[in-house]
């Protein structure tokens, strides 16, 4: 081959891969200047992220059109960064979904379950960064009517029951509250699940100095609540 073909071929080659650079560099940068006009974090208040979960609750009560932005349009809304204005500490039972009872849609909830709505050091990990990094103002510990672990719970109290694998261990942060529910006029179970949303909410607050600072500077609420499994209300029970 002639030392003229060769030449040609390199600047060939050369044009290519700088047209491919460039492309690639205008990419990038529509994509910078993308996330850099995304919102980061929501702009909400706790108090109006919080009328915002009542709203929708009480739409939900009376069976009106489910209205949670979750299509095609939302999606890319939310393709460079997530900005939820609510964390849902909740439990795991399917009869309990928060977007649905909330009337919430995609990248709205910061979402955290487990049996009997409890916070391990994960879960915590999982709220200081919603807290911090997202900016989340508002954190609810969301328990919920019969709940099953709560249940669990006061069989171990009342009966000394046992439970197979790792349930015993599940229900173990649930037993003070059992045992603060006792002294309590009314039925037990609801008294209890009552007793370990608050213990859940306080102990957040103790436990997490992002959420404590946060609460103190009057930018994060944590409050508690309970969801009714047969008419869909959700009732408030305070704030740590």
């Amino acid at each position: 081959m002639s030392h003229s073909g060769t030449t040609r071929r390199g600047a060939l080659f050369g044009s290519v891969a700088g047209l491919a650079a460039l492309t690639a560099g205008t990419a990038r940068a529509e994509q910078a200047a993308h996330t850099a006009s995304h919102p980061v974090t929501t702009q909400l208040t706790a108090d109006e992220a919080l009328a915002l979960l009542k709203e929708g609750n009480a739409s939900f009560e009376t069976d009106a059109p489910y209205r949670g932005a979750i299509g095609r349009k939302r999606r890319l809304e939310l393709a460079a960064g997530q900005m939820p204005f609510a964390v849902l500490v909740g439990c795991s039972d399917s009869r309990v979904s928060p977007e649905l009872l909330f009337g919430r849609g995609l990248g709205e909830l910061f979402i955290i379950r487990v049996a009997g709505n409890t916070v391990d050091i994960p879960a915590l990990g999982s709220i200081e960064y919603a807290v911090g990094p997202l900016g989340v103002p508002l954190v609810v510990v969301l328990g919920h009517e019969r709940c099953g672990a709560v249940q669990a719970a006061i069989g171990v109290v009342e009966e000394n029951a046992e439970f197979p694998g790792r349930i015993g261990e599940m229900v173990e942060p649930i037993l003070p509250a059992v045992l603060a529910a006792r002294g309590m006029e009314g039925d037990l179970i609801a008294n209890s699940v009552a007793a370990n949303v608050r213990r859940v909410v306080a102990s957040i607050a103790d436990q997490s100095p992002i959420v404590r600072e946060g609460v103190a500077a009057g930018k994060v609420k944590v409050v508690g609540a309970v969801y009714d499994l047969d008419d869909g209300h959700v009732s408030f029970l305070g704030e740590a």
